[in-house]
C-alpha cells in the first residue's frame, strides 16, 4: 500500500480552522470545521487532524459524550464516538484515514475509555471494509441525522441511513503493522 510519509497526527488549535475552510472545505456546512472546534474548546471533544507540512489533509471528531443520535445513545449511553472521518480526496487508501482512527482510539484508551463506536453511512463501503480491517464490528442500524446552516442563512436537515459499529479497546491485539507505517507523529 501507498502510504504518506510524514502526516502529524494532533488536535485542532484554532489556527487550523481557517486552513481547514482552505484545504479541506466542507461544501454546503461552511461553519462545520468551526464548530467541530468550538466543541473541543469546550470539552466535549477532541478534532484531530493529520496534517501533512502544515497543511491539513485529514480529520475526524471524537465526541466523548457518545452519538447524538438516540438510538445510538439507548444503546451505548456515552461510549466515545469517532465522527466526521474526512482525507482529502487525492491523497485516500494512503493510512492517513486509519492513522486518524488508531490516534482516536489511543486518546479513549489515555481517558480510561475501553470502547470506541462510529458511524457508517450504508452508501460508503469503502469506510465500512477499513473499519473492519480495524477490528470494528456492526451492533446496530440508525438514521443519521443532521442539520446545517448554508452561507444564505438557510437551515437544511439531512438523515442518512447507517450502521454504528463498536471496538472493544481493551483487544490487545497486535496493530503495530499499522502504527509503524511512517505515518504518525
Amino acid at each position: 500500500m501507498n502510504r504518506v510519509d510524514r502526516v502529524e497526527i494532533g488536535p485542532c488549535r484554532a489556527a487550523d480552522v481557517p486552513l481547514l475552510g482552505r484545504f479541506l472545505p466542507t461544501p454546503g456546512a461552511p461553519a462545520r470545521h468551526a464548530e467541530r472546534f468550538a466543541r473541543q474548546e469546550a470539552g466535549a471533544g477532541t478534532y484531530l487532524l493529520a496534517r501533512r507540512d502544515g497543511v491539513p489533509v485529514g480529520n475526524g471528531q471524537v465526541r466523548w459524550d457518545g452519538c447524538a443520535a438516540p438510538e445510538v445513545r439507548t444503546a451505548f449511553g456515552d461510549c466515545p464516538e469517532f465522527n466526521g472521518l474526512d482525507v482529502r480526496e487525492d491523497l485516500r487508501g494512503r493510512g492517513i484515514g486509519t492513522a486518524l482512527i488508531l490516534a482516536a482510539e489511543d486518546l479513549a484508551r489515555e481517558r480510561g475509555r475501553t470502547a470506541l463506536g462510529l458511524g457508517v453511512a450504508d452508501d460508503n463501503p469503502r469506510a465500512a471494509a477499513l473499519y473492519a480491517r480495524l477490528g470494528y464490528v456492526r451492533v446496530l442500524t440508525y438514521t443519521d441525522r443532521w442539520s446545517w446552516t448554508d452561507a444564505d442563512g438557510h437551515r437544511h436537515e439531512e438523515a442518512d441511513p447507517c450502521t454504528f459499529l463498536v471496538r472493544d479497546l481493551s483487544d490487545l491485539r497486535d496493530l503495530s503493522d499499522l502504527r509503524g507505517s511512517g505515518i504518525g507523529g
